[in-house]
């Protein structure tokens, strides 16, 4: 079983880096094993599709627009995204809902995939996440660490 955990965002927008910088913060914090991947997805879209068809589980962690309150999380599983061409759920260009409908089509979907996202907020230049934002990166790197923890992975804190 291979495992993707995955941050997408851009780090230029704000609220909207919030993905990157939960997986800088595991990739700080935490020694991984080999079978998973924590990779910086940032904004390289259809690029990520090998990524989606090569794992068999999959966490995202993402900037969402779900109209809830700032900082909000929210967890979908598999059918939970929207996994069709349409209207994003995060502001990215090539959406997650891309990916997620182009792997399927070609019949390479994860076994499981659970995004883990936060009502964002401010999507202006900028490098600093808004406060509700910055306040649920440590909630959500422990949600990914549960997440494993679920699929039998234990990780080991650095220091």
């Amino acid at each position: 079983m291979k495992i993707l955990v995955l941050g997408l965002g851009n780090i230029l927008l704000q609220d909207e880096g919030v993905g990157v910088r939960v997986i800088e913060r595991l990739q700080t914090d935490y020694i991984f094993p080999d079978d998973v991947l924590v990779l910086d997805g940032g904004t390289l879209g259809l690029d990520l599709l090998a990524y989606i068809e090569d794992y068999s589980r999959i966490v995202i962690v993402d900037a969402v627009k779900a109209g809830k309150e700032p900082g909000t999380l929210v967890r979908l599983v598999n059918a939970e995204i929207p996994a069709f061409l349409g209207p994003k759920v995060s502001p990215h260009q090539v959406g997650l809902q891309d990916l997620l409908a182009l792997a399927k089509l070609r019949g390479h979907f994860p076994d499981e995939v659970i995004l883990w996202g936060v009502q964002a907020d401010i999507f202006e230049p900028g490098l600093e996440l808004n406060p509700p934002i910055a306040a649920q990166v440590e909630p959500l790197c422990a949600h990914v660490l549960e997440e494993l923890a679920r699929w039998g992975i234990s990780v080991e804190r650095k220091g």
